[in-house]
């Protein structure tokens, strides 16, 4: 069984049977409870659903079942289709929409494909919000609408080109400085909308692209999500094409992962961090990441005199995080980069744009800007559990244990030590408590890890 309903949408493999996979009934009973709820939100005459999608094969399929259910209840939708999951969310506000969906399995491989649910701002649903839908799934609750009622469907295809433009003309993106620079980019964009999307940013800021999997065809040519075992294609032609650096998106384009000139990763964690300390550098204000992000990004927040904020894991935290603290720049540790000044939600196009006006700034090689940076490793383990299991209570004798340490409680728990940390997080589906560490060598963090699995397994006896 391998479809998965959450309160952020429903994801599954194609094909196979109704509730146990996602079959095009499942599409249209969640396209059908979203629209119910769109209609709970507020009260008006004409509702409308902005809807795009990545480039799986599945997509074209998945996406006129739900423009369709939709428009059958009397919704109007803006087709965008080939899209990116930033453009979508960017394109709600522009269309004054009531919400959006984007359908993408995210760095899941191509068999997979998912429905990603916003509100009218264009930011993914709340807890609250999406228990609402799967309540309207679990009642079958719909009211369709009669013939004159049906919602119309528009195709709309310049929003990649609004999206770009948008970036473009952002204060902190410097571009005559950028052209400048005379910079030369690989992209690999794993065949999907990265490959409509980033190349032509990079084009329109001046930079020599060049091209490694960008035809949104589906064909993932390795596993989509952008880690270094994946990158190695990118990382060899970086060499190659005597490249200034590598970019890797994964299919929906909001996560960001670069590749120095000599071929080596620049980290994930510090896709963020780079980005936050050329912003802080222009201007003053808090940051955001979540529990399990890298303290890297605190220490560089501190060296401009600002403020670090964290917040529990989840993109939907880290914006509500960012809102309540007014921060200038945020994001996730997994290449995940939200900009409020362009809109909340993570974004590779924006995080490509300002990585670029500080390399172009500082004039160096990505290597040596990786170098200003402290280095931080990070290990990540889970221990599974019995089922009669109290894990609230086990997790409370640890927060007990380190009292006098500094602790969060906000997800899980989690550790902060004067040289490294430890973050513990119970599965909601699962009796696992999944365990991350993060220390200045590897061996340091495996360590402190496999201490904690020692000290769960021997307080769970």
């Amino acid at each position: 069984m391998t479809l998965i309903k959450s309160i952020s949408g429903i994801r599954g493999t194609i094909g196979g049977q109704v509730g146990d996979n996602l079959t095009p009934l499942d599409v249209v009973k969640f396209s059908a409870a979203y629209g119910q709820w769109i209609k709970t939100q507020r009260t008006k005459e004409h509702y409308k659903v902005v809807v795009g999608r990545d480039a799986r094969i599945s997509g074209k399929m998945v996406q006129s079942l739900v423009m369709h259910t939709l428009s059958g209840m009397g919704i109007h939708v803006v087709d965008l289709d080939l899209s990116t999951t930033p453009t979508v969310e960017m394109a709600v506000g522009l269309e004054n929409a009531d919400g959006g969906i984007i359908l993408t399995a995210s760095h899941n491989p191509k068999q997979w494909n998912a429905l990603k649910l916003l509100n009218k701002d264009g930011e993914f649903l709340n807890a609250a919000e999406g228990q609402d839908i799967l309540n309207f799934v679990e009642e079958e609750n719909f009211q369709f609408s009669e013939v004159d009622d049906l919602g119309e469907i528009t195709y709309h295809n310049a929003y990649i080109d609004l999206h770009i433009e948008e970036v473009v003309n952002l204060e902190l993106v410097e571009v005559d400085q950028i052209k400048e620079a005379k910079i030369k980019v690989v992209v690999d964009a794993v065949n999907s909308t990265g490959g409509i999307s980033i190349p032509p940013l990079l084009e329109m800021l001046g930079v020599e692209v060049v091209k490694l999997y960008c035809e949104p065809n589906g064909h993932f040519p390795h596993n989509p999500e952008p880690l270094a075992k994946h990158l190695t294609e990118l990382s060899k032609k970086v060499k190659e094409e005597h490249a200034d650096f590598g970019i890797a998106v994964d299919p929906d384009v909001d996560r960001l992962a670069l590749v120095d000139e000599n071929g080596d990763m620049f980290g994930e964690e510090y896709t963020l961090v780079s980005i936050a300390d050329y912003v802080l550098s222009r201007k003053k204000g808090p940051t955001v990441s979540n529990l399990s992000s890298s303290r890297a990004l605190r220490d560089i927040t501190e060296k401009h005199g600002c403020e670090y904020f964290a917040s529990a894991v989840g993109e939907v935290n880290v914006v509500a995080k960012m809102k309540e603290v007014n921060a200038v720049i945020g994001g996730e540790g997994n290449g995940g980069v939200i900009y409020p000044e362009l809109h909340y939600g993570r974004d590779s196009l924006v995080g490509v744009a300002l990585f670029l006006s500080l390399l172009s700034e500082r004039q160096i090689k990505v290597s040596e800007l990786r170098q200003t940076y402290t280095s931080y490793f990070m290990a990540k383990e889970k221990i599974e559990l019995t089922p009669d299991l109290d894990v609230d209570a086990l997790l409370n004798k640890i927060q007990e244990k380190y009292k006098d340490e500094d602790i969060k409680t906000i997800d899980g728990v989690k550790i902060d030590f004067e040289n490294n940390w430890v973050h513990l997080r119970k599965s909601n589906t699962e009796p696992i408590v999944r365990i991350y560490t993060e220390a200045k060598s590897q061996d340091e963090a495996d360590a402190l890890a496999q201490r904690f699995i020692a000290e769960l397994e021997e307080m769970s006896r």
